[in-house]
């Protein structure tokens, strides 16, 4: 969504949406560099790419996504039995452009 004001000047909106790192690899001679985040499932391929290429100014040339689903529990006590199930989540596999080789970031 965009808006435009001529007061404000050019203003965007984009989503405050965690994007948490859970690994990175960097470019090898054959494989462009790699990362993982883990997002929320209401996020989308595009919102994913924006983002990057928005806020961190990264080359993003692809991005693929997989839904998790949260697991079940159930915790049997004296008296009663109570289920739960964790928040469901989306994990996004991110593909950066040639250009970038080292990602900065060691597990």
């Amino acid at each position: 969504m965009i808006a435009r004001n001529a007061s404000a000047g050019f203003r965007m909106w984009m989503p405050t949406m965690p994007m948490t790192l859970l690994s990175a690899r960097n470019a090898t001679e054959s494989s462009p560099a790699m990362a993982t985040f883990r997002v929320l499932p209401r996020m989308t391929k595009h919102e994913v790419k924006e983002y990057l290429s928005k806020i961190y100014k990264l080359p993003v040339t692809k991005v693929n996504t997989q839904n998790h689903e949260g697991k079940r529990k159930k915790i049997i006590g004296k008296r009663t039995v109570a289920y739960f199930k964790q928040a469901d989540w989306k994990k996004a596999f991110v593909t950066f452009d040639a250009d970038i080789k080292d990602l900065g970031v060691t597990f």
